[in-house]
């Protein structure tokens, strides 16, 4: 049966908040969930990002970046070495995750490369352009021949007047994108 509300009718929810959670540990979750829970995050950042709440994107990128952050493939976790099998419950729980493969490591570093970039598009369109310019940093520090990156970075390197190293840094980025108009 149809309700008998009229449509357009003001309506108001009562909401009862039974449970407060914080977000997992990345040191404590396995590489796959890392990955999924940053590409989620990411895209959060993109649906906020184009609907112009660059604030938010922000926001949802830096927690993209905090769920792709954990042991990489050079650590191990905490007593792991010497054995775990007799742990259980929240002694099992406060070991961290197994490190990532090799071919999980380099997805890891794609996504935060990404996210990094993607930071730095918001801090521009926030009008920070120091930010913008470290987020540009970090991506490269991670992946140095980053065309997008590059491009950035030289671009606010000419915005402060830096020219010779913008010249540099853009011809480095023509060198990798030779097809980029921009």
């Amino acid at each position: 049966r149809e309700p008998d509300v009229p449509p357009e009718a003001p309506l108001l929810f009562e909401v009862t908040l039974l449970e407060v959670r914080d977000d997992p540990d990345p040191q404590r979750l396995p590489p796959a969930t890392r990955l999924r829970l940053g590409a989620h995050r990411r895209e959060r950042g993109n649906f906020h990002f184009a609907r112009g709440d660059f604030a938010a994107a922000l926001r949802s990128y830096r927690l993209a970046l905090r769920a792709l952050d954990g042991p990489t493939a050079g650590e191990t976790g905490r007593g792991r070495e010497t054995g775990t099998a007799g742990l259980q419950g929240r002694d099992a729980e406060a070991l961290p995750a197994a490190p990532p493969g090799p071919e999980e490591e380099e997805e890891l570093r794609e996504q935060r490369v990404k996210c990094l970039n993607n930071c730095a598009s918001a801090e521009l369109k926030l009008h920070r352009a120091g930010e913008a310019l470290a987020a540009c940093e970090a991506a490269l520090s991670i992946s140095p021949d980053n065309g997008r990156a590059l491009l950035r970075r030289g671009q606010l390197l000419a915005q402060q007047g830096r020219d010779a190293e913008a010249a540099l840094v853009l011809r480095r980025a023509l060198e990798l994108e030779p097809a980029n108009k921009v």
